[in-house]
C-alpha cells in the first residue's frame, strides 16, 4: 500500500506532460486591423491625416485615451508625444475584476507599451492569454492618438 501515492502522483504527472506536449502555442493576431482615417484642419492650407499612416504628425503633449472596459476589468491609456514621435505609454486606471487579472495585467501592460513605442502605432500583437485587456489597450492608445493628430 506504500506504493500507491506515488503511482497516483505519477500517474497525474505523466498526464500533465502528456497534455503539455500535445498544447499548440496560439499565433498572436494583429490588433486595430480598422484603419483610422480621420483628417483634421491643422491651418490654412494644412492637413493632416490621423492613423497608422507614416509621415502622419503627432502633436506633442500627452493625450488620454478613454476607460474602455473589457472581460476582466477596465482600464485607459495616456500616450506621450515628443519630436512626432510616441514616447511612452502610462495607464493611469486599471480596475480588474480579481487578483489573477491584476497579475496579469502587471506582466502584459510592460510587453504592449513596448509594442506601442515600437510600432509608433496602435497596431500591435495581442500578448498571448491577454487578448481582452490586448485589444482594450490598443483600443484606448487608438483614441488617445486620434486626440494627438487632432493637435
Amino acid at each position: 500500500m506504500r506504493s500507491a501515492p506515488w503511482l497516483v502522483l505519477g500517474g497525474t504527472l505523466a498526464g500533465f506532460l502528456g497534455v503539455l506536449g500535445l498544447h499548440k502555442p496560439a499565433t498572436p493576431n494583429v490588433l486595430a486591423n480598422r484603419p483610422a482615417q480621420h483628417t483634421t484642419k491643422a491651418s490654412p492650407g494644412a492637413t493632416r491625416v490621423a492613423g497608422p499612416q507614416a509621415g502622419a504628425s503627432l502633436a506633442a503633449g500627452a493625450f488620454g485615451g478613454p476607460l474602455v472596459a473589457y472581460g476582466y476589468g477596465e482600464l485607459s491609456t495616456k500616450v506621450s508625444v515628443s519630436g512626432g514621435r510616441i514616447t511612452g505609454v502610462s495607464v493611469p486606471v486599471l480596475k480588474t475584476a480579481e487578483q489573477y487579472s491584476q497579475q496579469l495585467a502587471a506582466q502584459v501592460i510592460p510587453m504592449l507599451q513596448h509594442e506601442v513605442v515600437s510600432a509608433q502605432s496602435a497596431r500591435i500583437q495581442a500578448v498571448s492569454g491577454a487578448t481582452y485587456t490586448s485589444e482594450a489597450y490598443a483600443q484606448s492608445v487608438q483614441a488617445a492618438l486620434d486626440k494627438a493628430h487632432r493637435g
